[in-house]
């Protein structure tokens, strides 16, 4: 486990009703090869375990007086052919192969919305479409609190971040995966 860490809290930034993702994203992608993220939180950021973990991090959890958190994120020793750290396309485990997925019969530019709008459009849109179609969706940023809901309901997922860099576009496969399964 890495003992070089770069911290970051975000707990004032939560204290005043803001939303910490970029902050903590851009952390993310300033790090140096095998160092660590150590992150102070005023809750346990779980859907950031998953949000990290398919970026190639491991976490360790810690709750604080106060009910404050560390957590520590790590670089996870990278398996043969596994994810690394600057692979931005996600899908839990379980899912089909994505190249075998059908045209999108729905898109959605989510992109001039505060949070939680887009999150509430795009589950409301899924609810609508039957098993197997994709729904295409355009956002300002990386959906992280969208991935566990879509994992919990048993969809598929892909996205990134297009050659601008500020429009994240993201595919969703409706009912692919078992829920549970990732």
């Amino acid at each position: 486990m890495s003992e070089n860490f770069i911290e970051l809290d975000v707990r004032p930034i939560l204290r005043s009703g803001g939303e910490p993702f970029d902050a903590i994203l851009g952390a993310v992608k300033k790090l140096e090869p095998g160092q660590g993220l150590r992150l102070f939180a005023t809750f346990k950021p779980i859907p950031l375990f998953r949000v990290l973990g398919s970026m190639g991090f491991d976490h360790e959890a810690t709750e604080l007086s106060g009910g404050d958190w560390q957590v520590e994120f790590t670089p996870a020793a990278p398996a043969a052919g596994g994810v690394s750290a600057e692979q931005t396309v996600a899908a839990p485990a379980g899912s089909k192969q994505h190249d075998a997925w059908p045209a999108p019969a729905r898109e959605m530019d989510n992109r001039n919305l505060d949070p939680p709008e887009p999150m509430v459009r795009i589950l409301a849109a899924i609810e609508e479409m039957p098993k197997g179609e994709v729904l295409a969706a355009l956002l300002c940023r990386e959906p992280v609190f969208l991935l566990p809901e879509l994992a919990k309901r048993g969809h598929s997922w892909q996205g990134a971040f297009e050659p601008d860099g500020k429009t994240y576009r993201m595919l969703i496969r409706i009912g692919t995966v078992q829920p549970g399964a990732a």
